[in-house]
């Protein structure tokens, strides 16, 4: 805890606040990668910087933007964006996979049926599938 005058010392949000129209404006500081393109957000970011302390604000909003010809557009409020949301809205679908069909079940199961008794399925060094014989274990008594 600083020593001193307890009205001196200065919480975070009051420092944030304090400097917020302190900083200088920075146009497109923001980029962001996606694939193998970088992208620079049109984006306006406030900036102080020292040797060990980083303010940055940036202004809260969300944008829709359009890559075209390689640079990010920001979509019109207006325009339609369906197709946006369709590609940009993550599944909702979750757990394990479901089998198509129960022709599937059945011809495992008829495959298993053809092994011979006293065989498994095994792989050889390739991982091709081979008949092996099983081992017969003797009882402990």
């Amino acid at each position: 805890m600083p020593s001193g005058d307890p009205e001196m010392v200065k919480t975070v949000q009051n420092v944030k606040n304090s400097l917020k129209f302190k900083a200088k404006t920075k146009p497109n500081l923001i980029s962001v990668r996606i694939g193998v393109k970088k992208y620079v957000l049109p984006l306006e970011a406030r900036l102080l910087s020292s040797e060990d302390y980083l303010f940055l604000s940036i202004p809260a909003c969300s944008e829709l933007f359009k890559i075209s010809d390689k640079k990010l557009v920001p979509m019109e409020a207006e325009a339609d964006a369906t197709e946006a949301y369709n590609a940009l809205n993550p599944s909702k679908k979750r757990g394990p996979k479901k089998i198509a069909s129960e022709s599937v079940l059945e011809q495992v199961a008829q495959a298993l049926k053809n092994i011979p008794e006293g065989y498994r399925v095994g792989y050889d060094a390739n991982g091709a599938p081979r008949l092996v014989r099983t081992r017969a274990r003797k009882s402990k008594k």
